[in-house]
């Protein structure tokens, strides 16, 4: 499945401010130590090439659980584009929309706007982190999008719907290739489709500058749940992975690089050859204490009737068994072995 580039004609749209991105920290930071990608080399007629691009990606996924991927198809202006979006969002909703749709996690659902002062009638948790979600109801009726975002959403619908179907697709592709199955062999079985985000949605995040007392920590340590989080890289450094050697780091700037991690589901599917790493979000270095953080992150969700459990007829786990390396495959395990179902939420 050669890749064919991102394309989208915003010509007749109202012009909104461009992103300008801040300037990357100067400071010696003890940085993770991750593996980069070239999607591109997945459609190369070397199969040597391709052969190692999989045995990378294997490597990546077994140790960290974190990767990089350049070359999928975006340039560099137009992931600029998708940030500008995310903030002329912020800067244009009016007080009215933030009430009317802002989300309420009581009643199960994270759809619409997540206010910096926290949510529901106690707002206790305030963490000065504003969001706007969008689920498959957002794409579909824009009623429940920002009155600003109406003349967009059909671009950001094409922008999500190529990063599902062409660079997360080519991503499963490869999960796949490493576990010795068909190409589309997850991305058939276990990716939710349809409605432009499936069961998934696009986060656009904006992190305030964050004063006063505290732990530094603004988003604590955790793993993400569907196929894979696609998150791509900002200059303003606050998100940390769990390294090998069991020590909080930051992630580097890559500009224009996808940075990818891998889904709790992935782990109990792959037997724990896959993956699933903690991460947290805490306060950038001092040199970045005072700067805006824009985030644009796609969470790709699994199918919701899917048997969690792991793919025994991946030739990898029939030969190698299972790896127990990680928490969250031992975690299932063990619960599976005390006789108690797993399913998913």
């Amino acid at each position: 499945m050669p890749a064919q580039p991102y394309e989208f004609d915003n010509s007749g749209l109202p012009p909104i401010p461009p992103y300008v991105p801040g300037k990357p920290t100067s400071l010696d930071i003890d940085w993770a130590d991750l593996r980069e990608l070239d999607l591109s080399l997945l459609d190369s007629p070397d199969p040597e090439v391709v052969k190692r691009l999989v045995k990378t990606t294997a490597q990546a996924i077994r140790e960290d659980g974190f990767l990089f991927v350049k070359n999928y198809g975006m340039t560099l202006e137009q992931v600029h584009r998708q940030f500008a979006l995310g903030k002329y969002c912020f800067d244009n909703m009016t007080e009215e929309e933030k009430v009317r749709l802002e989300w309420d996690p009581s009643l199960g659902h994270y759809q619409g706007y997540k206010p910096r002062s926290g949510w529901g009638k106690a707002r206790l948790s305030v963490d000065d982190i504003e969001g706007m979600n969008y689920y498959a109801p957002q794409f579909a009726d824009h009623n429940l999008v920002p009155k600003c975002m109406h003349p967009f959403m059909e671009e950001i619908a094409h922008f999500v719907d190529y990063a599902s179907t062409s660079i997360n697709r080519r991503l499963l592709c490869l999960l796949s290739r490493v576990l010795e199955l068909p190409d589309d062999y997850i991305y058939d079985h276990v990716q939710s489709k349809g409605d432009v985000i499936g069961e998934g949605y696009l986060r656009h995040a904006l992190y305030h500058p964050q004063h006063g007392e505290g732990n530094g920590v603004r988003l604590y340590g955790h793993t993400d749940y569907g196929t894979t989080t696609m998150l791509w890289s900002v200059p303003v450094s606050a998100l940390m992975v769990l390294s090998r050697d069991n020590k909080w780091r930051y992630v580097k700037y890559n500009p224009g690089a996808l940075l990818i991690n891998l889904g709790e589901v992935l782990e109990v599917l792959s037997a724990g050859h896959f993956k699933a790493t903690l991460h947290r979000v805490v306060l950038p270095p001092d040199d970045q204490l005072e700067a805006e953080r824009l985030s644009l992150i796609l969470f790709q969700a699994v199918k919701s009737d899917l048997t969690l459990q792991p793919i025994e007829e991946a030739p990898l786990i029939q030969r190698e068994g299972e790896v127990l390396a990680g928490t969250v495959f031992p975690a299932y395990k063990a619960l599976m072995e005390a006789g108690l179902k797993v399913s998913l939420p």
